[in-house]
């Protein structure tokens, strides 16, 4: 790791030089005696970790997909240099490693019971932390029991146990199956241990109702691991896995306690990668899924937050890539715009109301939206809650960034326009013109669009508008839609993606006796004459441009009252 340091860390003096450095580089060596273990520290003043090349490295040498990396934070992400085979330098040297990658380096470690931790500042330098038993046969660990099972949890990486409860000081909350525990203005992921050992059907639940939480830390990383009980702590006799159970990184050894059961140990490294998954929270755990036709009006998965101004506020969680606790000290203003450096790329702060001070100091709660390249941070007060239930826009407003009202557990809350705040940090992300007047209508328009980003904007769009929206993702879910449905006013459909079948779908609805006479409006990025041409000859009303709502609905409008004047 040394060798690695100046090999790869130390810049050349000329580089050292230019970026304001002293021309000779340090590596700096510390070991102590820390808490029952000896911890070393190996810290240079070099470059630091290049985390984008990483980044292309692990996606090269499939590690992890596309979308799990763009997940990660930059802390996720230098751990890949663990793994085997994965390598940033362009030859092998006889400074550094002479092939030797960093995963034995973290296999020797994890062989003794250690574990080692990265924290990397570009153009700063890199520390690479090292946590050993002071004694390798015997430690101190905490034995928990999960269904009538006993397992030990070394006790160097316990930072204190609490209890959830049902109506209790703390409890776990589940957003879509990811489960958090909110610790002191934190949201610290958690896993079940159940879960994790194939525990039986429902005792996952039963212990989230009533158990404990061991509050573990591995290096830089705090997660929660959720336990039927807590018995006592012991001195434990560490005895090697067989050579059969190695392959489990679950395990670093097991004991035998004073009863004479024998007990595994847990391996806090195995288990923070397991962790490392739920801490991405990857579109499954916060959007939820495009299974079949999505109805507004059924019931839906809602994030509530307080925005500023003393109003509850709500927007579709599907819409919500992450919910982030940045700190204060990290926003940046440029040209008196707030902006944050997020995964690598500068990111727009959008306060929720003009009344919001965003904090300079301490955490900001942030609800972060993506889509595409574009990621936009909007600022908010405080979480409120994860509610699902039906969603009726009862009352339409046309204050700008609100498109009605809606009673969410029990409470009046605005059911904001995200389409009002995208141009803010965007100028060209949307159009920003307010929907059309409002028209009473009982029927529905269906929604063929494969961006699930985009269906789930323009359906509360479409419905404050006075429709009724059917969003669908491809042909399949659309012809499902179709014979759901006795009346369509009209048919939005992709005709620039071949994933959403736009053509497929513009056949169905003429071929269907009860809607060959429904609008097909299509929509498109950017309409061009050739594209225009061929949607006409296919059947298509209009061509709208995507974030065109203003057109949007006015088409809309124009048809409903054709049919209102017709009948």
């Amino acid at each position: 790791m040394v060798r690695n340091s100046a090999d790869h860390g130390i810049e050349r003096p000329e580089d050292r030089l230019a970026a304001g450095k002293p021309e000779t580089g340090r590596i700096r060596l510390v070991a102590a005696h820390e808490g029952g273990s000896i911890t070393i520290r190996i810290s240079d003043d070099g470059k630091g970790l290049d985390i984008a090349r990483i980044r292309k490295k692990a996606l090269d040498a499939g590690i992890a997909s596309a979308a799990e990396v763009d997940r990660m934070t930059d802390a996720q992400i230098a751990r890949f240099i663990f793994h085997a085979g994965l390598t940033t330098a362009s030859s092998v040297t006889s400074v550094s490693g002479r092939g030797v990658g960093m995963d034995v380096v973290r296999s020797n470690i994890d062989a003794i019971g250690g574990a080692v931790d990265i924290a990397s500042e570009p153009g700063r330098g890199t520390t690479f932390t090292v946590k050993i038993p002071l004694t390798l046969a015997i430690v101190s660990a905490l034995i928990v029991a999960v269904d009538d099972q006993r397992y030990a949890i070394p006790q160097a990486v316990v930072r204190e146990l609490v209890r959830v409860r049902p109506g209790g000081q703390h409890s776990i909350e589940t957003i879509n199956g990811a489960s958090l525990l909110r610790l002191r203005e934190r949201l610290l992921p958690v896993v079940s241990l159940s879960n994790v050992m194939g525990g039986p059907a429902g005792s996952a639940a039963r212990a989230t109702d009533n158990g404990f939480v061991v509050v573990t830390q591995i290096g830089q990383q705090q997660f929660g691991i959720l336990v039927d009980g807590v018995l006592q702590t012991e001195e434990i006799v560490v005895k090697p896995m067989s050579s059969r159970l190695k392959a489990i990184s679950l395990f670093s050894g097991n004991t035998i306690l004073g009863d004479g059961a024998v007990v595994l140990i847990l391996d806090p490294n195995g288990l923070a990668r397991s962790v490392g998954n739920l801490d991405l929270d990857d579109d499954a755990a916060l959007a939820g899924s495009d299974t079949g036709p999505d109805l507004a009006g059924t019931r839906q998965t809602i994030l509530v937050f307080h925005g500023g101004g003393g109003t509850l506020k709500a927007v579709p969680l599907s819409l919500v890539t992450r919910l982030e606790e940045i700190e204060g000290t990290s926003i940046e203003f440029v040209s008196g715009r707030p902006l944050v450096q997020y995964r690598g790329r500068l990111m727009p702060i959008i306060p929720a109301n003009d009344a919001l001070e965003l904090n300079r100091s301490g955490l900001q709660p942030m609800v972060i939206f993506s889509d595409g390249n574009r990621t936009m941070g909007m600022a908010v007060e405080s979480i409120v809650d994860i509610i699902e239930g039906h969603v009726d826009i009862e009352l339409a407003n046309h204050e700008p960034g609100v498109l009605g009202s809606v009673v969410l557990g029990g409470r009046a809350t605005e059911m904001i326009d995200l389409a009002h705040y995208l141009p803010q940090a965007f100028p060209d992300w949307l159009h920003s013109q307010r929907p059309a007047p409002a028209l009473k209508r009982t029927r529905a328009v269906l929604i063929v669009e494969q961006s699930a980003f985009l269906r789930e904007m323009l359906a509360p769009v479409i419905q404050a508008a006075g429709f009724h929206p059917v969003c669908c993702a491809n042909v399949a879910e659309a012809r499902a839609a179709l014979q759901a449905h006795p009346s369509l006013d009209a048919v939005i459909v992709d005709v620039e993606h071949a994933a959403s079948g736009g053509l497929a779908v513009i056949e169905a609805v003429r071929a269907d006796k009860r809607h060959r006479d429904a609008l097909i409006l299509g929509l498109a990025s950017a309409p061009h004459a050739g594209l225009v041409t061929a949607s006409h000859a296919a059947g298509v009303g209009d061509l709208i441009a995507k974030f065109d709502r203003h057109s949007l609905l006015a088409a809309l409008s124009a048809a409903a009252h054709q049919d209102r004047d017709a009948a």
